[in-house]
């Protein structure tokens, strides 16, 4: 997420060309850009690919920003772009605008369900949970990641990761729903063993 405290970038000094101001944008967006592009991507290198075009993209066409949507969406929606472009070139099949499935209301249910509550909160904020996290973020289709990168990891709103993605709020919606399923899914048999250990004690 931004850090709220930062004072708010000038646009009319970024079409100017300010580089101080410019600058200044990049040191704000770096962190959020290159967590986004690492977690869709897995690969340092194919992130940091994916962070300098961001900010390369954004310094040619700042000029053509109309500040119809903020700034921090606009910037999010090029590094997304640029991560889903990466991720076609591999496989081809990739595609994030098809909403035809999002009229499909039957969204599967987990196979595995752990209740999570009597684990202690310490649990979910290990260096082990927050890896098998991200393996698990990493088994989400493409359009179910971006989704969830940007809702739950990076705390855009509906409507902010609706406009980042040219999506309907309701096809955020479900895709969101549909990547915490599975997630849960993908997560229940670590919880799972964690659980038990816990009840042992």
């Amino acid at each position: 997420m931004i850090n709220e405290a930062d004072p708010p970038l000038s646009l009319d000094a970024l079409r100017s060309g300010d580089r101080a101001e410019f600058a200044r944008l990049v040191e704000i967006y770096y962190t959020p850009i290159y967590r986004l592009a690492l977690k869709m991507l897995a690969r340092e290198q194919d992130a940091e690919d994916v962070l300098q075009n961001t900010f390369l993209k954004a310094l040619q066409h700042i000029g053509e920003f109309e500040g119809r949507s903020t700034l921090s969406t606009w910037l999010y929606r090029i590094a997304a772009n640029e991560a889903l472009m990466f991720l076609r070139r591999k496989r081809p099949e990739v595609s994030i605008n098809d909403e035809a499935e999002e009229a499909d209301d039957s969204l599967p249910m987990p196979e595995q369900f752990t209740d999570w509550c009597c684990l202690p909160e310490q649990e979910f904020a290990t260096a082990e949970a927050k890896r098998q996290l991200d393996q698990a973020i990493l088994k989400l289709p493409e359009k179910l990641r971006v989704v969830f990168l940007l809702r739950d990891i990076e705390g855009l709103s509906i409507k902010e990761t609706s406009e980042v993605l040219n999506l309907t709020e309701t096809a955020v919606k479900t895709r969101l729903l549909r990547a915490r399923l599975a997630l849960r899914e993908y997560l229940a048999a670590y919880f799972s063993e964690r659980l038990l250990s816990e009840n042992e004690k």
